[in-house]
């Protein structure tokens, strides 16, 4: 088979993808970000792994011709990579985080920086620098390297764990956006004295580099926050805005790169100028955060990986050096951002906290190292050893975390806490879960019925997965408050329920165990029912599989029930499936209250065997005579429970099935199934399938009486 270039190229990016995205699910299993494994999976496809067990697949794969195309389209995804985090530093987030801030932040470059200092002039600037690079330069670089916070996995680091409103999370992410523009300047002025030929050339860059800094804060960020209130309020981001938007990105990324100072930084300025007021910002970051991110950012970090040979570590000294660039990381970093904490009143247990979040460096690590290695500053043993020091302080972010900061801890230190309800007092509370936004609308109907005139609290839940955060929704935003959360999924359910003059309280967060999740939820908030959506599974036939499965294993004495919704408009006509179990009890208790609250009237369908005599007794026991004309029962005699309700449905023209989990329906929550559940496949109209974790106790009497009639039972 011959293997042109392009063929080439593109079965690199389906290997660098794959592997990248196949790593990324141990990755996240163990709690990582996923940074963690698009830098292994660069390692294990370069010569440390692939190289090593099969150095002929690895030069087929990645011949030494393709590398300058391999890095060329590595460097425009990294050009887009720093545009995004650009975009991302609001300069709000700096103003009124007091001096806590100031001081960390300052301790966390000014620390590292002389640590990696003195460590490249004493002792690497020695043993592992090319006689001809300068001194100076090496030293520098040292200080810069040892400094950087990556800033982007901080924050989707602080998401996962809910860190971000509060206190410790505010403090790391602002320390961590100071640290990166300080940094970045640091670098650029690095940069220019090792390019430049003397030191009056290196002034010359200096003064251009400010020059152009200057330009860009006084003539072209106004020009940008006119094109940005013109896309809020006329045509929205066009076709035309995005060109002349990437055109302008080239030409900052092409002047710093003549001036000398990378193009990187070009791209990483234009990005910080555009103001973030008008949606010009969250629009850029939504149309080319995945084409940067998913497509050309990976390539980076294989190229990364193709130049790191941890084969160059082969004596106990190498390693024993590399171990001791990783503790004065960490002395640096960690130590000097958590003295400076607790130096301004923050407890031990926070102040270790805000060090191990500052400690985290990964891929703006790798950035600065692969900038190291292409002017020749730093040799591939020192950048291998540099590399695994990234890898290793990114690793331990994590599970340190969880150590020294865990959720009891998080608990207390909440900047925002729910409010709550005096007991005694609560009314009848209701948490939908909205995983996708055709699931909201017929939630808020079914709402609207449960509710009534009666007073209630209605909650609606949208856990955002963390692969699904862009770097924007990664920051914690001024003024934000659960009641603004209604973008996205929510939208449509926050619609409907104006429209029927319901109240909902929207609240929206990144997951990375939404079951668990919607569980403390539900009982932060003393929700009486969990109300899921429904959607259809991409392997799995089970409705009640999967997340679904988990949320209905972890209730602990509620009612759980999924909406499968087929165009609900309206709840007037009520069946609910009945013959015994604690779920069908539960199932007539939401029967019971839509009868109330919205006037629906229910059929009871108790299905019957000639072996089975009591079961009517128990359902007139639930209804008795004096429950009201809205109730009606019906008894048929069938050996299939699923058929006989099939064929009630179908025949009686009702707005909504309301059906107790169990066996006798074909309604069982298993984690996967081969077969969709035969009632929710075939059933013409919506359905409410009900699970109760524990035994209804006094079903009924829970439920308030209604007006005074005779049930009209047929047989």
């Amino acid at each position: 088979m011959h293997f042109n270039p392009l063929t080439l190229l593109i079965t690199q990016l389906i290997v660098i993808i794959g592997v990248s995205r196949l790593i990324g699910r141990g990755a996240r299993w163990l709690g990582q970000p996923l940074v963690i494994a698009e830098v292994v999976a660069g390692i294990v496809l370069g010569p440390s792994l692939l190289g090593w067990l099969a150095p002929d697949v690895m030069n087929a794969l990645f011949p030494a011709s393709s590398m300058p195309v391999l890095k060329m389209l590595s460097q425009v995804g990294l050009v887009l990579f720093m545009f995004l985090i650009g975009l991302e530093l609001d300069p709000k987030m700096l103003k009124g985080r007091g001096h806590a801030s100031v001081a960390i932040s300052h301790t966390s470059i000014v620390v590292p920086f002389i640590l990696g200092a003195v460590a490249g002039a004493l002792w690497l600037y020695k043993s592992l620098s090319d006689p001809s690079v300068p001194f100076s330069s090496f030293v520098l670089f040292m200080g810069v390297a040892m400094s950087i916070t990556a800033f982007p996995v901080l924050a989707r680091i602080l998401t996962e764990r809910g860190l971000l409103q509060s206190r410790i999370g505010a403090i790391a992410i602002t320390c961590a956006a100071v640290d990166d523009v300080t940094a970045w300047c640091l670098l650029a002025f690095v940069v220019s004295i090792v390019r430049a030929a003397s030191l009056a050339e290196a002034a010359l860059t200096t003064a251009f580099a400010v020059g152009y800094i200057a330009f860009m804060l006084l003539a072209v960020r106004p020009f940008l926050a006119r094109l940005g209130a013109r896309v809020a309020s006329r045509e929205g981001l066009t076709q035309n805005v995005v060109a002349g938007t990437l055109l302008l990105l080239l030409a900052s990324s092409l002047a710093t790169e003549l001036i000398g100072i990378h193009a990187l930084f070009g791209a990483f300025l234009f990005g910080a100028v555009i103001p973030k007021e008008g949606g010009l910002a969250e629009a850029l970051v939504e149309k080319l955060e995945d084409t940067a991110v998913v497509l050309l950012l990976p390539l980076f970090f294989a190229f990364s990986g193709l130049r790191t040979q941890i084969g160059l570590l082969n004596t106990p000294e190498a390693w024993m050096t590399c171990g001791v660039i990783i503790l004065l990381a960490c002395l640096g970093k960690f130590g000097g951002s958590a003295v400076a904490a607790r130096l301004t009143g923050m407890r031990w247990r926070e102040a270790g906290a805000v060090g191990v979040l500052m400690n985290t460096r990964g891929l703006m690590e790798l950035i600065v190292l692969n900038l190291g290695l292409d002017l020749g500053v730093i040799s591939p043993t020192l950048f291998t050893m540099m590399v695994i020091m990234a890898l290793v302080t990114t690793f331990m972010t994590t599970p340190l975390l969880r150590l020294i900061y865990p959720l009891e801890e998080m608990a207390r230190d909440k900047l925002e806490l729910a409010p709550q309800t005096p007991p005694g007092l609560a009314p009848y509370t209701m948490l939908m879960c909205v995983s996708h936004q055709q699931a909201g609308p017929g939630m808020a109907t079914l709402a609207k019925a449960l509710s009534g005139t009666e007073a209630t609290q209605l909650h609606a839940l949208h856990l955002v997965h963390p692969e699904r955060v862009s770097l924007r929704e990664a920051e914690p935003r001024a003024g934000a408050s659960e009641e603004s959360e209604g973008e996205g999924a929510l939208a449509p359910l926050l619609g409907r329920a104006r429209s029927l003059g319901l109240s909902v309280r929207p609240l929206s967060f990144v997951s990375t165990e939404p079951a668990q999740d919607i569980r403390r939820t539900a009982e932060a908030r003393r929700a009486d029912l969990v109300l899921l959506g429904w959607h259809k599974p991409l392997f799995s036939q089970t409705v009640l599989g999967g997340t679904v499965h988990e949320v209905m294993k972890d209730a602990a004495g509620g009612t759980v029930a999924v909406l499968v919704d087929r165009g609900l408009s309206d709840v007037k006509r009520v069946l609910v499936p009945f013959i015994g179990s604690r779920h069908d009890r539960a199932a007539l208790k939401l029967a019971r209250r839509l009868m109330k609250q919205a006037g629906a009237e229910v059929t009871v369908l108790h299905v019957t065997s000639n072996e089975n005599t009591n079961a009517r007794a128990q359902v007139e026991e639930l209804f008795p005579s004096a429950e009201g004309s809205g109730v009606r029962l019906k008894v048929v005699r069938h050996e299939s429970p699923e058929n006989a309700v099939l064929e009630e449905i179908r025949q009686g023209g009702y707005d909504l099935l309301v059906v107790g989990m169990g066996a006798q329906w074909g309604l069982e929550d298993r984690v996967f199934g081969l077969h969709r559940e035969r009632i929710i496949r075939d059933a013409p109209g919506s359905l409410l399938v009900v699970h109760e974790s524990e035994p209804v106790t006094q079903a009924v009497a829970a439920a308030e009486p209604v007006s005074s009639q005779t049930v009209a039972s047929r047989s």
